[in-house]
């Protein structure tokens, strides 16, 4: 059915799923209030910035795609698109001890492989790239596909570390149409937004509030309960009555503010939902650790036990081989990401000592690093960054209307097969707040 009323509508989180929700439910002339807990818009795409630089810093290392076509569609709908640019970094594999591009393309004839291995490597490339048939591959795993079709020698040498990296003692139960996902829909150009992604995001939060929508910082959601006819959302400040309300949080959150769901199969599918957290440690550097110019360099993991790998981290990405180092004072910024369960030590070690955790792999890259070049470092720790999807997820997915009457939940959980990212939160908060704005 249509929706002629206007509604009372509450969207719980500012991300983009959040904020993209709003742009529509906003300009369909409804009555929204979006409420953030943080002091900021943006949730995992947020950004900080120091002092000296004239641009915005992601907290955890983003990029967008040339294939991003809702993420750029509503960019070119609130007046943005022109400052989203596309260059091409140089990402890369270290194996061996060097660095080797890691692009599906003909620089692939270089890797430390038997022709074989290289053979096996571009025919399961070319097929991803080009099958749309990812519900036959989520009946099986990454790993048990890859073995097969790529081989041993190719799986262990590029695939096993990095899914070990990616999802620590999960990795042999990812599904095979997550790692298609990954290869069919990117591209070798890379996105970013002029300013930052947070500048970006300001943007559409901008243009939610010129719709006439409110958005709130600071404020915390503790619940939502049903008086009569109105759904009632709880902060600090009292509740205020919705007709409609679309909760963007993770699973463990939407089950706190809905008190009874855990209790239903609905709430036992997101209660069931495994996810990974993420952690970056952010240095300001005087001088460039990848000299080759790399932008992302993929460290192996050995083991799903850091403290048995080589390297503590997944990721040690060079931001200022990907953007101009004069968009921040010269500085030369460089991640040092990685992805852990909640209950990893790296969520409860202070940021020196993460810091200093991770500096001894910047040495192993380049053996001429040294702290004195240190000039500034951060540290971020998100535990919900990371679903983790196994075989047959998406019989396991809950649906985006909750058994709760006017309550839709959109979680970058539900993005599947597609994995998460700025451009699927656009779509399935748009997604969201169509099947809310007509009730089905």
């Amino acid at each position: 059915m249509t929706q002629d009323k206007a509604l009372r509508v509450a969207v719980i989180g500012a991300g983009p799923a959040g904020l993209a929700a709003a742009w529509d439910l906003a300009r369909a002339g409804h009555a929204v209030t979006v409420y953030e807990a943080g002091e900021r818009v943006g949730g995992l795409a947020a950004g900080f910035k120091d002092e000296t630089w004239a641009w915005e810093l992601e907290k955890f290392y983003h990029h967008w795609f040339e294939s991003d076509k809702d993420l750029l569609a509503l960019a070119e709908e609130i007046g943005v698109r022109q400052d989203v640019f596309f260059p091409r970094p140089k990402t890369s594999y270290w194996l061996d001890d060097k660095i080797y591009r890691s692009e599906m393309n003909a620089s692939a004839l270089r890797l430390p492989l038997s022709p074989l291995g290289i053979i096996r490597l571009g025919l399961a490339g070319v097929f991803l790239k080009l099958t749309p048939n990812w519900r036959a591959l989520e009946q099986v795993t990454a790993d048990q596909w890859m073995r097969r079709w790529m081989g041993e020698e190719v799986y262990n040498k590029l695939w096993r570390p990095l899914l070990i990296g990616k999802f620590s003692t999960q990795y042999d139960r990812v599904n095979m149409a997550w790692m298609w996902a990954r290869i069919k829909a990117r591209t070798v150009r890379l996105g970013s937004f002029k300013g930052g992604f947070q500048a970006f995001l300001n943007a559409l939060a901008d243009a939610v509030r010129r719709q006439g929508a409110e958005v709130l910082l600071a404020t915390p959601v503790t619940g939502i309960g049903r008086v009569g006819d109105d759904l009632h959302v709880h902060t600090s400040g009292g509740a205020q009555a919705f007709d409609r309300v679309l909760s963007t949080t993770s699973p463990a959150l939407m089950l706190k503010h809905l008190p009874g769901v855990a209790e239903t199969d609905y709430g036992r599918k997101a209660a069931a939902l495994h996810s990974i957290g993420a952690v970056c440690v952010v240095l300001a550097l005087k001088q460039s650790v990848l000299t080759d110019g790399t932008y992302w360099l993929n460290l192996p993991a050995d083991s799903p036990d850091k403290r048995q790998s080589r390297f503590p981290f997944l990721a040690l990405v060079e931001h200022t081989n990907y953007l101009d180092k004069a968009n921040y004072n010269g500085d030369v910024l460089v991640y040092c990401g990685d992805y852990v369960p909640p209950d990893h030590e790296y969520f409860t070690l202070d940021d020196d000592a993460m810091v200093e955790r991770f500096l001894p792999a910047l040495k192993q890259v380049n053996p001429d690093f040294d702290r004195s070049w240190i000039r500034r470092s951060w540290v971020w720790r998100a535990p919900y960054a990371q679903p983790v999807p196994g075989v047959n997820h998406s019989e396991k997915l809950p649906d985006l209307k909750t058994p709760v009457p006017g309550v839709w939940w959109a979680s970058m959980s539900q993005v599947y097969p597609w994995d998460r990212g700025t451009n699927y939160a656009v779509e399935i908060g748009r997604r969201a707040a169509a099947r809310l704005m007509t009730g089905e």
